[in-house]
């Protein structure tokens, strides 16, 4: 199309403009020619036309020949002018095109980098890569991770040869095939997965397609396999570092838990060791009342050893990563009520009111653990909340969540330990109470009942908090979310 466009605007022009200016017009359609033709092309295409501009412009007109010396200066100097135009462009050309490689790779480079920095398992990638490397050799290619150190993943397709190849270059973590200085022999590029400190993977790029495998594409790809194998190592060693994280919490828990049982046990087991020598060795001197009460302190230190067990080990479980929860429609009446039962057996002395709201939707809770964070929760109000305080639960819906409050009217809690009550193994035996009398009897248990009903609470998606009562007192408030399944499920017979 340049070109006709050229030899017409001649055509018209040659009336008025002279050759030289005739022959500057065909310079300027060579120059735009060559932006699109090969270079050979377009050298054979500039030859043709100052042979045509000779035949049709230059005197005597419509013959090969030439007249004046001039006239055959001004054609060799159009042709001379015209290859040096085509070459330079078409060198231009190559330099465009080797830019616009050099950016794709480079985009190419970035976006798969900022791929893998996005992912928890660069694994899962693969695939990615394996298509990334295809286009780039024109072949399938094939890939060899390592999982574990006795354990590989095989991605692709290739021969017996190839996989030991791929195995060697993972090893190794060396890269092998044409250019590599190793096994140049081969048709094809084993490129390891290089990490800072070993292997990873490695790829096999068959080189079928490619007529001249360039060192810069070797270099493409083996940057593409290195950016792989940092994202592998950089998996690898955050799993491992979470495992020691993992590992060294249940160490720390452990210790704190041997260290807590060890302290809070040996108070009751003295107690109920006392009392048993007392009744295997003074039995026949003791009144029946003495027996009784020896007895009865027996049974209430087991238990409170049974308690203390209880929620140092339900501590422990549900710390415990990835833990499923046995969650069922529960009735919340038939919660309260359960715990009204055990603690109306412990101490049939103490008042314990519940108040449930009518009406309530079915909970999708652990009905074992739920009741125990109530029970730990009341005998919490039992203990602190005064000799003869009530102690009352309610559980009422409130803005799409069910709360459960267990309210005392106790001396209340010190501002510095209203957050710190929480903690495990955290009692506040000194200063926990705006007003605890100076005899009063030491505290019985493991400091882990309210980290219990918290870990409970925030189990189910839930919160646990402490709200200081404007009368005196305590109030402990465990809000459950209440989703749409539960929304629509059967409500709880009042």
């Amino acid at each position: 199309m340049v070109w006709a466009l050229a030899w017409l605007a001649m055509g018209v022009m040659h009336p008025v403009l002279d050759l030289a200016n005739l022959a500057m017009m065909l310079v300027l359609a060579s120059a735009l020619a060559a932006l699109w033709l090969p270079p050979a092309m377009c050298l054979a295409g500039c030859a043709l036309a100052v042979l045509a501009f000779n035949f049709a412009f230059v005197p005597p007109r419509f013959t090969f020949s030439v007249d004046l010396h001039q006239h055959a200066l001004l054609l060799t100097t159009m042709l001379s002018v015209s290859w040096i135009v085509a070459l330079l462009m078409a060198r231009q050309r190559r330099l465009a095109e080797a830019e616009h490689l050099l950016a794709q790779r480079a985009r190419q480079l970035q976006d798969f980098g900022a791929t893998l920095r996005d992912t928890d398992d660069p694994r899962s990638l693969a695939s990615e890569l394996q298509a990334a490397l295809a286009s780039l050799v024109g072949s399938p290619v094939a890939m060899l991770l390592r999982d574990r150190p006795d354990a590989d993943t095989r991605l692709g397709e290739a021969s017996s040869d190839g996989w030991q190849g791929l195995g060697m270059s993972l090893r190794h973590s060396q890269a092998m095939g044409p250019g590599t200085g190793r096994h140049e022999e081969q048709a094809a590029w084993y490129l390891p997965m290089r990490g800072r400190q070993a292997g990873l993977g490695a790829a096999l790029l068959p080189l079928q397609a490619q007529p001249e495998p360039t060192p810069q594409l070797r270099a493409h790809a083996q940057a593409l396999c290195d950016q792989m194998g940092l994202a592998l190592e950089r998996a690898d060693t955050t799993q491992a570092a979470t495992a020691a994280r993992e590992q060294a919490r249940a160490h720390a828990l452990r210790n704190t838990l041997l260290a807590a049982i060890s302290h809070d046990y040996r108070t009751p087991l003295a107690t109920i060791l006392g009392a048993a020598s007392s009744l295997h060795d003074q039995a026949d001197r003791l009144s029946n009342e003495q027996r009784q009460r020896l007895a009865a302190t027996i049974i209430d230190e087991a238990v409170q050893l049974g308690r203390i067990t209880d929620n140092t080990l339900q501590l422990a479980r549900l710390d415990t990563p990835g833990l499923a929860l046995h969650l069922d429609w529960e009735s919340a009446e038939e919660i309260v009520g359960t715990v009204l039962r055990r603690t109306r057996q412990r101490q049939p002395d103490r008042s314990v009111k519940a108040r449930v709201q009518p009406g309530l939707p079915l909970l999708r809770v652990d009905a074992v653990l739920l009741v125990q964070m109530l029970d730990n929760l009341v005998d919490n109000a039992l203990k602190y909340g005064g000799n003869n305080a009530p102690v009352e639960m309610a559980v009422t819906l409130e803005t799409g969540q069910i709360r459960l409050a267990v309210l005392d009217r106790g001396p209340g809690i010190a501002p510095e330990w209203r957050e710190r009550v929480f903690d495990a193994f955290q009692r506040g035996d000194t200063g926990s109470t705006n007003a605890q009398p100076a005899d009063a009897p030491a505290r019985r248990g493991a400091g882990v009942g309210l980290a219990v009903c918290r870990t409970i609470a925030r189990a189910h998606g839930g919160e646990l908090t402490l709200r200081m009562r404007q009368r005196g007192g305590c109030s402990f408030e465990c809000t459950l979310p209440v989703t749409a399944a539960q929304a629509d499920a059967p409500e709880a017979v009042p």
